[in-house]
């Protein structure tokens, strides 16, 4: 294939800007805002994760400090009604031993029950306290991830303008060349996910920064100017006399 010097040079400004693009995605796609805001977000779902978890044991537990609190009621008021019979003498003496005997109990009873729904309080403070700071923790990620996200999109805003001035200069640079020539470079660059042309400079290919056996070099410089040259090892197009 021919293609004139002038296009030949104009090739290796597109490859340019191809390369310059690649590197910008690339960077845009590894901006260290994205790594740290994924690592955030998966900081900011645990601790979401936790705090449902924490709420749903705390509804478990207030279940059962509603219990607790009607166990220790329900003996209270036994032990009310007792000693009202106590009180009122109405009853016979073995009624009234009876009855001593079972306030005694109750009363036994009824510190035990305490202890257990004083330890059932004690356990829904704990959670309600575990609660606080999971929901401060999340407010502190939710805080971290809405800086994360301006500042994204404040490197993404300037890398998208930069990629469109570069496709602007590189559209123009096209529309002088041959559609074969930026054909056949299509086809290279996209066959074989590398650079579509590179520069020949001191006896090596800047596209694989491969050598040239001097036998090839030979051939290359016997060529016309014209004539189409391609690298033996990457098989990008070889621009000479640049």
């Amino acid at each position: 294939m021919k293609a004139s010097p002038s296009d030949q040079r104009s090739i290796l400004d597109i490859a340019r800007f191809d390369q310059q693009t690649n590197s910008l995605r690339h960077k845009a796609a590894n901006l260290p805002e994205i790594a740290e805001l994924a690592s955030t977000v998966i900081k900011s779902n645990n601790a979401r994760d936790l705090r449902i978890a924490a709420e749903t044991e705390l509804s478990d537990v207030k279940r059962e400090l509603l219990r607790a609190e009607a166990d220790v009621e329900q003996v209270v008021s036994r032990i009310t009604r007792d000693e009202a019979r106590l009180i009122g003498g109405s009853a016979s003496p073995k009624e009234l031993e009876q009855l001593q005997h079972e306030v005694g109990t109750l009363g036994a009873r009824r510190a035990e029950l305490e202890e257990v729904e004083l330890e059932i309080m004690m356990r829904v403070d704990a959670i309600n306290e575990r609660i606080s700071t999971l929901k401060a923790e999340e407010a502190e990620h939710a805080a971290v991830i809405a800086d994360l996200e301006i500042r994204k999109e404040n490197a993404l805003t300037i890398f998208h303008k930069d990629l469109e001035l570069i496709a602007k200069d590189r559209a123009e640079i096209i529309q002088g060349v041959e559609k074969a020539f930026i054909d056949l470079y299509e086809k290279i660059r996209e066959t074989s996910g590398g650079a579509g042309a590179a520069a020949l400079s001191a006896g090596s290919c800047t596209g694989c920064n491969l050598s040239i056996n001097a036998v090839e070099i030979k051939r290359m410089a016997d060529l016309a100017d014209d004539e189409v040259v391609r690298c033996e090892e990457c098989r990008c197009i070889l621009v000479r006399g640049v």
